[in-house]
């Protein structure tokens, strides 16, 4: 365990930082260290007045926001288990999620509040909005009078608030910080139990080695209910006393550029869909032109093409970054080779929610081409095959940053963690002699959206399957869609008399319904027609690799 605590960073920069902005969403003003830090003492009232105590469960629904940010802050630092739900889940399924942690406070977006039965969460006495904390309802009529009260109480007892009363829980760091669900449905979630050692080893590697000082702009646009966008846009850089603007909806990459361009932030952290894109739709229609063909291959001259091809890549991520650190999904090989050849300051790094998340990091001079870095101080990892180096195996680790389990779930947890404590990820690769990471493959069936979420197929696949033509199917990635490749219940469709035709319009009708019951980056594409049966293992699961293009 490390010695660093999570809270004692947060408590040092709050009492450092005091009058200086920490968090605003984009355009709006925003909240001051001092201020964050009254609004988390006026919650840790609230908490102990009603009874949570350390190691409870708070449940936060909603997009990011700065209110989002001071929730999550004040909960960790009470002591309490933050259970942070992705906004685009369904209803029911944030309802599991709320059931399943064993909640006990609910804090939601009044639109996302719309859509709930509050009867449906037996274990939630008080539902508070995400939006501007105000009260929303509770199963105790007498808390609402002690929230009300809350204020009152605050003022009698700080007068004036001043950096020295500064000083939250005392917990130790093997104490539960997070609960993280990696999906929403029943029969797949697993909720991962990330520890405040956990956090404090990715802020503390963050600090080391990320290029970022205290005071610098950052901009957070990753979903904060995962751990990628939770720790390096908001706690690594709340922990530095940096300002961070907040994008509240989901941006296009056109409202994130916009916004780089208006605060220009020292260190970017994004998906590889962001910059995918710029390459795609910017640089590879003036790179494939004839003439600037002929160019790029004179040596001297395609050395200033590339420069202003750098350039121009650099001013539209504001001109002022040190680094662009790419994670959440696999990046592109050909836009890597790219920006590497005109040396963008990027590099590409690896992790897991289980590791909250970071695993494998290195410096954008330092990186190697196809790596994804070398392993963090915190993890000792390796590569299970005889070789290593050379011979493709399973990545495995073990240290500071692994979750202690699934929550509820010990035999999904010892599926991942062995009898030695070795984290089996799932993933395939080689670690060269100096410790870089190069991943040659996902052994998991997960799939990896371009928006870093974690999409399970399983769980498409069964809503898929259950409908009238299916026998059944798998959800493949394809140039970053969902594809569905379904083999269709022959029998029922010449007892129904269709025609090819006619197949394909069913089909389609299905794919449409099965969309209505899933988030937005869960949804399927297009489905194509496989003729025959899916090649199955002697346990009668399909074969993936097979299928799978990317």
């Amino acid at each position: 365990m490390i010695k660093e605590r999570l809270i004692t960073y947060i408590e040092k920069s709050i009492k450092k930082n005091w009058n200086i902005e920490a968090l605003s969403n984009y355009k709006e003003k925003g909240y001051s260290y001092k201020e964050i830090a009254e609004k988390i003492i006026k919650l840790h009232m609230f908490f102990k007045a009603v009874g949570i105590k350390e190691g409870d469960k708070i449940a936060l629904i909603g997009r990011n926001s700065a209110n989002w940010c001071v929730i999550y802050l004040s909960a960790v630092s009470y002591g309490a288990v933050i259970v942070p739900i992705l906004p685009d889940f369904k209803p029911e399924d944030q309802t599991n999620i709320v059931n399943h942690s064993d909640s006990k406070l609910l804090f939601i977006d009044d639109k996302i509040w719309e859509s709930f039965d509050f009867s449906k969460m037996p274990e939630i006495h008080t539902v508070i909005s995400l939006d501007n904390f105000s009260f929303i309802t509770s199963g105790k009529p007498e808390t609402r009078n002690i929230y009300a009260g809350i204020d009152a109480e605050y003022k009698n007892i700080y007068p004036e608030l001043k950096s020295e009363h500064i000083e939250f829980s005392h917990i130790s760091n093997d104490n539960l910080a997070v609960i993280s669900y990696t999906s929403g449905t029943t029969g797949f979630s697993k909720g991962v139990m990330i520890t405040h050692n956990s956090l404090a080893a990715n802020v503390r590697f963050a600090q080391n080695h990320m290029p970022l000082k205290p005071g610098d702009p950052v901009v957070s646009f990753l979903p904060l209910a995962h751990t990628y966008g939770c720790a390096f846009e908001f706690l690594f850089p709340f922990t530095f006393g940096c300002h961070i603007t907040i994008l509240t909806k989901t941006p296009s990459p056109q409202i994130i550029l916009q916004a780089f361009g208006e605060i220009k932030p020292r260190l970017i952290l994004s998906v590889p869909l962001v910059i995918e894109k710029i390459y795609k739709k910017q640089i590879l229609p003036l790179i494939t032109k004839p003439t600037m063909k002929v160019l790029l291959a004179i040596p001297g001259v395609n050395k200033i093409l590339f420069k202003k091809i750098r350039d121009k890549i650099t001013d539209s991520f504001g001109g002022r970054f040190m680094e662009i650190v790419i994670g959440g999904a696999a990046f592109n090989a050909d836009t890597e080779k790219f920006f590497k050849k005109i040396g963008l300051r990027f590099t590409v790094g690896y992790g897991m929610t289980e590791c909250g998340p970071l695993i494998s990091y290195a410096s954008w001079d330092t990186t190697k081409l196809g790596a994804s870095g070398r392993s963090v101080d915190t993890l000792e990892v390796t590569i299970d095959s005889p070789d290593p180096q050379k011979q493709v195996g399973e990545i495995i680790l073990r240290g500071e940053n692994v979750m202690i389990g699934y929550y509820k779930n010990e035999e999904a947890t010892r599926a991942i963690i062995d009898k030695d404590g070795w984290m089996h990820t799932g993933d395939l690769g080689v670690i060269d002699k100096e410790g870089n990471i190069y991943i040659k493959g996902r052994s998991k069936s997960m799939i990896l959206g371009p928006s870093g979420k974690n999409i399970y197929p399983e769980e498409i696949e069964s809503i898929i399957n259950n409908q009238k033509y299916v026998t059944e199917s798998i959800v493949i990635p394809e140039d970053n869609k969902l594809v569905g490749l379904i083999f269709p219940d022959y029998d029922q469709v010449k007892k129904d008399n269709l025609t090819d035709e006619q197949l394909l319009v069913a089909l389609e009708q299905i794919r449409k319904v099965v969309n209505e019951r899933l988030p937005e980056f869960m949804v399927v594409h297009k489905f194509r027609i496989h003729p025959e049966e899916f090649v199955k293992t002697p346990k009668r699961s399909i074969k993936r690799f097979l299928y799978t293009k990317e």
